[in-house]
């Protein structure tokens, strides 16, 4: 449904541009979700997409579309504007999205654009800045209503009223003390529901699920999904409240993470989906596929060290392919789910032995049921060489069982070591299962050939 709303869009708007029919366009895209209209910004060239942008007649509109783009994106349309109507683009944003976009600019425009803002902006914006894009302090944003425990909730409700549309969320409400520091949060419903003359205090949750600035925005995700929040308190080192991370900056964050863990898995850039930079995509594979390749001339060497064998049992190189390709996926598939697991926080590193053995156990189970078919396959195929039934079937149960092994073991070992497993994983479990695969297959048949 969305994919078609989407397609539908698309081709009305590449119709619109080929007519220059600008005045439909521009009712097209000034009453569509600012969403939508991103999506278009990705599929049409340079030139359409300085067409739709002028056609977002307030700043207002540019600055909800500009919060849905990518940065690739964002910072071409910029280099093309004044520095003043960038900052009154800004002006419009929240200040979180606001922080994020000055932090790609370069810093003579980041910083010429902050002198444009007004001060309590201006100071708001500059204090998320301080903080790394990847954690609670550079997701967070300071729009949010805190307030003393002692108000009732009726006052607490007048408050609300009184500050309009300025917070970005107001389903909880994060109690604070004279200093500023964290005590307890409510939901908003839980003031509705209770009389006026409620104190706060008497209301409260004060088991508080929050975050400190310097947290990784892995975790952050972790403990909203966990916890089914709409948003998390982010708290500085003395426990003050320093704003909110919210659950759509958190689907940003998952979608992020996992397209990154996804990517490095098999040795790419996580940037390419926005950069098509061909000598870009060519230098991120390429030490990735040099690993692959030096894995290749290694497998290629060890082989050619049993050529007599392969020369006195010919049919030998015919299940060459099936034992190493099934032995290889399976530790691909072991290796993907121990990542996304630790990813996840479902994996315990320290249970390393049980997690290994239960997945070892897997690949033993899956290794005798298809070594058996392969081993009737090659009977019935070179039925004038019984054993070598035996050794393919035996071969591609070994080496399935190894690769089970070696997929779970390497990222576990990894992420002990404090090395990202998303990275190193691929290529070393492939080359690794490669090499043992072969060698597992020729020594059992030197052993019964």
């Amino acid at each position: 449904m969305l994919q078609r709303k989407q397609e539908v869009l698309l081709n009305t708007t590449r119709k619109l541009l080929r007519k220059n029919a600008h005045i439909r366009l521009k009712h097209i895209v000034e009453h569509v979700h600012p969403a939508d209209v991103a999506v278009l910004f990705r599929f049409l060239p340079d030139e359409h997409q300085d067409i739709i942008f002028s056609l977002l007649s307030e700043n207002k509109r540019r600055a909800e579309v500009m919060s849905h783009l990518e940065d690739v994106i964002i910072n071409r349309l910029l280099s093309e504007y004044d520095i003043n109507d960038v900052a009154e683009i800004i002006k419009e944003m929240d200040d979180d999205d606001a922080a994020d976009m000055l932090a790609n600019l370069d810093e003579d425009q980041s910083a010429a654009v902050l002198k444009l803002i007004g001060r309590e902006e201006r100071e708001e914006i500059e204090d998320l800045l301080r903080y790394d894009e990847d954690t609670a302090g550079g997701l967070m944003t300071t729009d949010l209503i805190s307030l003393p425990a002692e108000m009732t909730a009726d006052e607490a409700l007048k408050e609300i009223k009184r500050q309009g549309e300025e917070p970005e969320m107001v389903f909880y409400l994060y109690l604070v003390d004279d200093d500023g520091r964290l005590i307890g949060v409510v939901s908003l419903r839980e003031v509705v529901q209770s009389p006026g003359d409620t104190i706060l205090e008497d209301i409260m949750t004060r088991n508080i699920h929050k975050v400190r600035t310097d947290t990784d925005q892995e975790e952050v995700a972790s403990i909203i999904a966990r916890y089914d929040l709409l948003a998390a308190p982010v708290v500085d080192e003395e426990n003050v409240l320093m704003g909110i991370v919210t659950v759509d900056d958190i689907i940003d964050v998952i979608r992020e993470e996992a397209t990154e863990d996804i990517l490095k898995l098999v040795g790419a850039h996580e940037e390419l989906l926005e950069d098509y930079s061909l000598r870009r995509n060519v230098m991120s594979r390429l030490p990735w596929l040099l690993a692959t390749w030096m894995g290749g001339i290694l497998v290629m060497k060890l082989m050619g060290g049993y050529e007599d064998t392969l020369k006195k049992v010919l049919p030998l190189a015919a299940f060459i392919p099936v034992v190493i390709g099934m032995a290889g996926n399976l530790g691909t598939q072991s290796a993907t789910i121990v990542v996304r697991g630790i990813a996840l926080g479902k994996v315990d590193v320290n249970r390393l032995w049980d997690t290994v053995g239960k997945e070892t156990m897997t690949g033993l189970v899956l290794g005798t049921f298809y070594g058996t078919a392969l081993g009737v396959v090659a009977y019935f195929q070179y039925d004038e060489i019984p054993l070598l039934s035996v050794v393919v079937g035996l071969a591609l149960c070994c080496s399935m069982l190894i690769a089970a092994m070696v997929g779970t073991l390497v990222p576990m070992v990894l992420h002990r070591m404090n090395v990202d497993p998303a990275v190193a994983t691929g290529p070393f479990v492939t080359t690794s299962i490669d090499l043992v695969g072969v060698f597992v297959y020729f020594q059992i048949s030197i052993l019964l050939l």
